[in-house]
């Protein structure tokens, strides 16, 4: 399928859902649709980096999810440590640089330092950034945005929109241009609050595991036809230094 690369959005979210629903539609247990999962992701992270997006974000894990039982919560620790410590070298080879948005001192240890390590070893990567949201909530984000802004002695008097987003999780990013969820649900979960507020929308009925790279490739295409106006009577393209 021909995607305009000119047109192509800088930063693309994914909610992706229905990985539980795969696996009971299939008479699997729910542990299944994860790893499943994950393999669908590894898919669309290359695919979004050969492509030539900017960033990437993908919700992994929100602070909701600790509501799940907790033995579905322990094998998703469990996969998320695997996967970070046995993926490293697809990162390096695609030179795709991780970020983790959420807050990390509520993750096990071990996670913790997976991450850190992952960050240290993919940071002068610039092919892809890749922001995985691990324990994220959106109004988590903005409430830690606020306490850093304070600590930083910021004025709030005086603090612009762009000031304060450098406070936030993702200050290297532009703000999301193209948010895709999967599984049929059409509600934004407390993903992104604060960067999702121009950006086009696209929900599916496929479960994230049969999210398929043309399908993907279709939603991008969706994007680069869309009038984009930002609030003004005529569209507009926003600045590449745009934040």
């Amino acid at each position: 399928m021909f995607v305009d690369k000119e047109n192509l959005p800088r930063h693309v979210a994914v909610t992706m859902d229905g990985n539980g629903r795969w696996a009971t539609q299939r008479k699997l247990p729910r542990t299944s649709g994860h790893n499943e999962g994950l393999k669908t992701a590894k898919r669309i992270v290359k695919a979004a980096a050969d492509l030539g997006i900017e960033c990437l974000t993908l919700y992994v894990f929100s602070t909701e999810n600790w509501k799940r039982a907790e033995q579905e919560v322990g094998f998703l620790m469990n996969l998320i440590h695997t996967h970070l410590k046995g993926e490293l070298e697809f990162y390096k080879e695609n030179k795709i640089r991780i970020n983790h948005i959420g807050d990390i001192s509520a993750l096990p240890k071990n996670i913790q330092k997976d991450l850190t390590d992952c960050m240290e070893d993919t940071k002068d990567f610039t092919k892809l950034k890749l922001n995985l949201a691990i324990n994220y909530g959106g109004r988590d984000e903005i409430l830690r945005g606020v306490k850093k802004a304070l600590s930083y002695g910021a004025d709030f008097n005086t603090l612009k929109e762009a000031d304060f987003s450098k406070y936030l999780d993702m200050p290297d990013c532009p703000d999301v241009d193209l948010l895709i969820r999967t599984g049929g649900d059409y509600r934004l979960s407390n993903f992104l609050l604060w960067h999702v507020a121009y950006a086009e929308l696209i929900y599916t009925d496929t479960l994230w595991p049969d999210y398929s790279n043309e399908e993907f490739y279709k939603h991008i295409e969706s994007f680069t036809k869309r009038e984009r106006r930002f609030g003004a009577e005529k569209a507009q393209k926003k600045s590449k230094d745009a934040k």
